[in-house]
């Protein structure tokens, strides 16, 4: 890997391994995708240009790829002791950040404890998102570990021809109205001044429970 202020490291070539090393390809990120299927890497070739057959849980096959700029590490591999073990040897190896992906809490437990920086779980993620669209009519939803939440929904009758100042919602519900998609229009950042019409989408963000009670409003 050449020199670049920011190179990441992507363990695994599967779905979420490859959809994480082509988003941050596009991003301008200098990125290196491994895996240790001869298979799956010759089949993911087009995808990306800088691709190696790597064995992650092997210190040694690590150490020959020069991961000295390596800014950041990406460990997607599905199986459990497997992803354990190539968390462990990459920070062994110096990376200084190492994100991993867990299938459960248990696993996600054990991966923080043996380095991970930051532990995602894209499943549980995906499914609460479309658990809350189909039951509170969100466009989605996204949660976080401290009850935060951030979402889509279709603006309230409350607010419609009203300026955000006018309706309060900051003040009558606690949630923050971020931004406003209009059909046909851009997405354009919210200000006291934006008036919302029917059939506005709006993002909102605030705790987790008046989210959830902003969205249940029409």
């Amino acid at each position: 890997m050449s020199s670049s202020e920011e190179s990441a490291l992507v363990v695994g070539l599967g779905r979420f391994g490859l959809a994480t090393a082509r988003r941050l390809a596009a991003l301008g990120v200098e990125v290196m995708g491994i895996d240790s299927d001869p298979v799956l890497v010759q089949r993911v070739s087009h995808d990306l240009d800088n691709l190696a057959v790597v064995d992650a849980t092997d210190s040694d096959a690590l150490e020959q790829l020069g991961l000295d700029h390596v800014t950041v590490a990406i460990v997607a591999i599905a199986n459990v002791e497997a992803s354990v073990v190539s968390v462990l040897k990459l920070k062994e190896a110096g990376i200084p950040e190492v994100w991993a992906k867990a299938a459960s809490r248990t696993h996600g437990e054990i991966l923080e404890r043996v380095g991970a920086n930051h532990v995602v779980y894209p499943e549980a993620a995906a499914g609460m998102r479309v658990a809350h669209s189909v039951a509170h009519h969100l466009f989605d939803y996204f949660e976080f570990e401290d009850g935060f939440a951030v979402a889509r929904v279709l603006a309230p009758s409350c607010t419609w021809d009203r300026t955000l100042g006018e309706s309060a919602v900051r003040q009558r519900y606690q949630v923050t109205v971020v931004g406003v998609k209009r059909q046909g229009e851009p997405f354009s950042y919210a200000i006291p001044e934006t008036t919302i019409r029917e059939g506005d989408q709006v993002i909102v963000s605030g705790s987790k429970q008046d989210v959830d009670r902003f969205s249940r409003l029409r």
